[in-house]
């Protein structure tokens, strides 16, 4: 049922998340963990943040070969998980919740990124045509990412424990107060989900049930792992973003949220037209309202996140039709304060772009509140 009278501050809640308000700061990724440690400026940078009813952490690849892009962080290597916990023990502190979006980017990746040098992993060797970012004595660059291998269907169950493991670091040791599970923007889940990139002949290709079984069974291991309220999904079903393409992507999503539906996760997390670009995709039509129809019907209680392109007027709009949160993600980057000047109907302030990938503390924790210019 549409929220007729739902604001913006209301309290809400997401499995077992209880959240001040429905504001959501999307996963940012900013390449400032080198050896994909983070470092105490993610401490910062987080807390800063935290008058967000939800912090959803830059992607953090659950293993080195789910690692795409230099400088991000991991969440599969005790060095890593020790440096997360004082970022959420300081989000906390201030009265914030935070989860972390767990990774494997599959294709998009480059051989000097992976264990040994091996080429990265897919569904099909088909290489993205995309770019990753490599990073040489502290400048970024953007490069071709490296062909592929295709999957054995016995290498599966270890990526599926991987994501466990994953989870289970996350919850059970760092302190987060649940996951997300990155099956968006061209990435491994996503790379099966989608026909242009899954072009397999076994259990896990063709049908869209195939398609769909390897991100059902992430999600079936993950929520056994640490409780489905705590777990939530990302999925971006017409985005083009890292070469993502499926001609006929309603029925495949349609029935990928009705499985949903069984599992009660705490929030499904839909990007809508092109990740960072239009919401509208003329050559790729997309009914979100049926999307969300289909979760319902098939009776998935979980929050319904809508994110892409939003101000406050339209995410106000958002909510009122049915949204339960709304998720900003690139004004996060120059307004700390987001939450305060959406409520005070004040301007965001812009970013600079030319720190968004790498760097240190400028660009990323030195941007100013209302009031502290």
């Amino acid at each position: 049922m549409p929220h007729t009278k739902a604001t913006l501050f209301d309290a809400v809640r997401a499995g077992d998340l209880q959240l001040a308000n429905r504001i959501v700061m999307a996963p940012l990724t900013r390449n400032r963990s080198p050896n994909a440690v983070p470092t105490t400026l993610a401490v910062r940078y987080y807390a800063q943040r935290a008058s967000a009813g939800l912090l959803i952490t830059e992607a953090t690849a659950i293993s080195q070969q789910g690692q795409g892009y230099a400088d991000v962080p991991g969440l599969y290597a005790e060095e890593q998980v020790e440096a997360w916990k004082p970022v959420t023990q300081a989000v906390h502190a201030a009265g914030g919740k935070i989860v972390c979006q767990l990774w494997h980017v599959g294709r998009v990746s480059h051989t000097s990124l992976q264990p040994g040098g091996c080429k990265p992993v897919a569904p099909s060797a088909i290489t993205a045509k995309t770019k990753t970012v490599l990073i040489h004595d502290g400048v970024p660059s953007f490069v071709e990412t490296s062909e592929p291998r295709a999957l054995q269907a016995y290498e599966l169950p270890d990526i599926v424990h991987a994501y466990v493991a994953a989870a289970r670091n996350a919850v059970d040791t760092a302190g987060f107060d649940g996951v997300e599970i990155h099956a968006a923007n061209g990435y491994l889940i996503d790379q099966f989900l989608k026909s242009g990139s899954n072009q397999r002949r076994d259990d896990f290709g063709g049908s869209i049930e195939n398609r769909a079984r390897f991100a059902l069974e992430v999600v079936r291991a993950v929520t056994d792992a640490v409780g489905a309220g705590r777990v939530g999904i990302r999925l971006s079903p017409v985005t083009p973003a890292n070469d993502a393409f499926d001609p006929d992507p309603q029925p495949l999503f349609d029935y990928l949220v009705r499985e949903l539906a069984a599992y009660q996760l705490a929030y499904v997390h839909v990007i809508e037209g092109a990740t960072g670009g239009p919401r509208e995709l003329p050559d790729r039509p997309f009914d979100y309202v049926a999307l969300r129809r289909a979760y319902r019907a098939a009776g998935g209680r979980g929050a319904w996140m809508v994110n892409n392109g939003l101000d406050k007027t339209l995410a106000e709009q958002v909510v009122r039709e049915g949204a339960d949160l709304v998720a900003f993600g690139r004004p996060f980057i120059g307004n700390p304060d987001l939450v305060e000047r959406v409520r005070r109907n004040k301007p965001f302030a812009e970013s600079d772009r030319t720190t968004w990938y790498g760097g240190g503390a400028k660009g990323y924790t030195d941007y100013p509140t209302l009031g502290k210019s």
